[in-house]
């Protein structure tokens, strides 16, 4: 059984993308990305039950839903295929900072388009699986083919997708129109794995026939044989997953052997009073070990940080981190961030955004001042102080988290 952790990372447009990490029980094999269908999210059977599947074989993959849908947020009209992409690449991105950048992308029908797109731009990418593919990223528009001519006389419209209404917009028609993913196909240098199934009455299997013909060696095709587009069989996806597993380990070494050291983000503190002075404690977590204390004042041996002082240490740092993930995604060279915060209780009658958030009684504040050094201009420092409020982190001091506890003998 798989363990799965959920997750947020900032996507291209700076919009808070909800992500899950399926892990192996064991040692990790290798790192997988998912990649979901059009208008689907990363919880949709196909997904959840390939990723579990994987999981229990040694991989661990992570599935986030694309900007504007599922737990994602955004406005899906404001999105395309290329932002699509770049939502790929920030989750790329996002595992080679905290984990191991993805040595296998998985793609489900768009997805797929999606990741044969994104490939040449992740290296450590070692193959590429396609599921149900269309061949170009226009095919998804034979989903509303009916508003076509509306959408682009009168730049959008509302259109009715698996019995959900969303809002299409003629940028979106010309960011498809404008892609090709042909050329992306010929120089793909990671092996190739297309599986499709030839009944499929949404992408036609003439879609693998053109992405297997315009890829080099190494490449192989899988047919899905009588499963449906959306593999809604569960007996699908766990072939899917069989296949895929057993087929990359030609190509994805497999790296188990060094996850001893490598702990994920969900990774589980270890707190244990050490038996010097009254307050002191070991955190272990993951590789790390760090002492936790209160100060003389009272009575502690101020030996470390105490628990509210790793809580503004965590703050802080997640507001680093994520303001420069959006600055290398956007190309901002050269700038230097650090914060300053601080801690306080206050009375909600005295803090003007607690009156506004209707909060009432004691209320836990914390002063958060960003320092951006560079050459940039008034617009983008702006920008990054506003991707700021989007930090993990933050976004869970201000939410209603939940604490369970039970007690172990």
């Amino acid at each position: 059984m798989s363990s799965p952790n959920k997750i947020t990372f900032p996507g291209a447009d700076g919009s808070m993308l909800a992500a899950r990490l399926d892990l192996p029980k064991g040692p990790i094999r290798a790192y997988a990305l998912f990649a979901h269908c059009f208008t689907c999210s990363k919880d949709i059977f196909a997904a959840s039950r390939i990723a579990t599947a994987l999981a229990e074989r040694g991989f661990a993959v992570l599935r986030f839903d694309f900007t504007g849908l599922g737990a994602s947020d955004g406005e899906f009209a404001n999105t395309n295929f290329s932002s699509n992409v770049d939502d790929l690449l920030a989750a790329a991105h996002y595992m080679r900072a905290h984990h191991r950048a993805p040595d296998l992308l998985i793609g489900h029908s768009l997805g797929g388009a999606a990741v044969l797109a994104a490939a040449g731009d992740i290296p450590e990418v070692r193959a590429v699986a396609t599921i149900g593919a269309p061949a170009d990223a226009a095919h998804v528009t034979h989903n509303f083919h009916a508003k076509l001519d509306q959408i682009r006389q009168e730049g959008e419209a509302e259109v009715t997708l698996a019995g959900r209404a969303f809002k299409i917009k003629r940028q979106f028609l010309e960011d498809v129109d404008q892609t090709q993913l042909e050329p992306r196909i010929m120089t793909l240098k990671p092996a190739l794995f297309v599986l499709h199934a030839p009944r499929d009455d949404i992408v036609g299997i003439e879609n693998a026939a053109m992405i297997f013909q315009a890829a080099k060696h190494p490449k192989s095709f899988i047919s899905l044989d009588d499963a449906d587009h959306l593999l809604s069989r569960r007996e699908d996806a766990i072939y899917v997953a069989d296949v895929l597993a057993a087929a990359s380990a030609r190509y994805i070494p497999d790296q188990s052997a060094g996850d001893e050291t490598e702990e994920p983000t969900g990774a589980v503190a270890i707190i244990t009073e050490t038996g010097q002075g009254k307050f002191q404690n070991q955190a272990q977590i993951g590789p790390f070990t760090l002492l936790t204390d209160e100060p003389a004042s009272v009575g502690g041996l101020n030996s470390g940080p105490t628990p509210y002082d790793f809580m503004k240490i965590g703050l802080g740092a997640c507001t680093t981190m994520t303001m420069r993930m959006y600055a290398e995604r956007k190309g901002i060279d050269d700038v230097r961030f650090s914060v300053r915060v601080s801690h306080d209780k206050e009375h909600a009658a005295d803090c003007e955004e607690c009156i506004e958030r209707g909060l009432e009684g004691k209320v836990d504040t914390f002063d958060r001042e960003i320092k951006i050094e560079g050459d940039i201009d008034d617009e983008t420092r702006a920008r990054l102080v506003e991707i700021a409020g989007k930090c993990p982190v933050h976004r869970t001091l201000e939410s209603q988290a939940v604490v369970r506890t039970k007690l172990i003998e």
